[in-house]
């Protein structure tokens, strides 16, 4: 049995002619005005995701925490602003911004460029950015992004979690978080090497796709020069943290 291919016989349809010589513009089922059809890539759309808006405890202080991005654009080409940051009896201890240009490399993945700027621990600092973002193989989303910062420092951010279903509304939700730098910068506690490691998993009830209460656990681990640095300012170089918060989007 030989399988099609080739060049299509002579006497082959024309596919357009499936029209029957309509068009958007033309013909008795044209809309009068600009054209009123339009695929779903010439639409503009946008969204706000809150991922993480939660209590973090640990065995002496608690903070409020939050993780959000917003969009806008079309399938292949959008303008994200992503912010997450730690606030601290009251005022914003450490916070990190984002602003991208995402375009869709394939189906599943998008390139992201754009810059960061981050205040906080030491005194400000602005990066340029260059990541990707996506759905790995077996529903694993991953984001990895690579940094160049001020005085020529660099940095590297790769992010992982996997949604595991319980049921139609328990949502299971495992995610590591692993930070690394080029070179050491004790004045905003970045040492050479690995840097950070943060693991834990987040426990959520749907009451709609669209709001979902948690609760989680964390362990983080401050690493290699970065430890050092911590213990050198009275910083413990790994803690545990419960959680409990809420996901949303609209």
């Amino acid at each position: 049995m030989q399988m099609q291919g080739g060049s299509a016989p002579a006497d082959a349809r024309e596919p357009h002619d499936y029209s029957g010589g309509f068009t958007l513009e033309d013909g008795p089922y044209a809309l009068p005005g600009s054209r009123q059809l339009r695929l779903a890539d010439e639409h503009t759309f946008y969204g706000v995701l809150v991922d993480r808006l939660e209590r973090v405890d640990n065995d002496k202080s608690y903070t409020l925490a939050f993780d959000a991005r917003a969009w806008i654009g079309r399938d292949y080409n959008r303008a994200v602003l992503k912010a997450e940051g730690d606030i601290a009896q009251g005022k914003l201890a450490e916070a990190s911004t984002e602003l991208l240009w995402s375009h869709a490399l394939s189906t599943f993945w998008n390139s992201e460029l754009g810059v960061r700027y981050d205040t906080g621990h030491g005194p400000e600092q602005g990066w340029l950015a260059l990541g990707v973002a996506g759905l790995a193989p077996y529903w694993f989303e991953l984001d990895a992004t690579a940094y160049l910062g001020d005085d020529g420092q660099t940095a590297l951010a790769v992010e992982g979690e996997y949604e595991l279903l319980l049921s139609q509304r328990w949502v299971l939700q495992p995610r590591a978080e692993l930070t690394a730098y080029g070179k050491n910068d004790a004045e905003r506690g970045q040492g050479q090497g690995l840097s950070e490691l943060v693991v834990g998993a987040r426990l959520r009830y749907e009451i709609d796709r669209q709001f979902a209460p948690y609760l989680g656990w964390e362990w983080a681990a401050t690493l290699g020069n970065s430890a050092d640095i911590a213990r050198a300012e009275g910083e413990a170089s790994e803690e545990t943290r419960w959680l409990a918060g809420v996901k949303l989007w609209f």
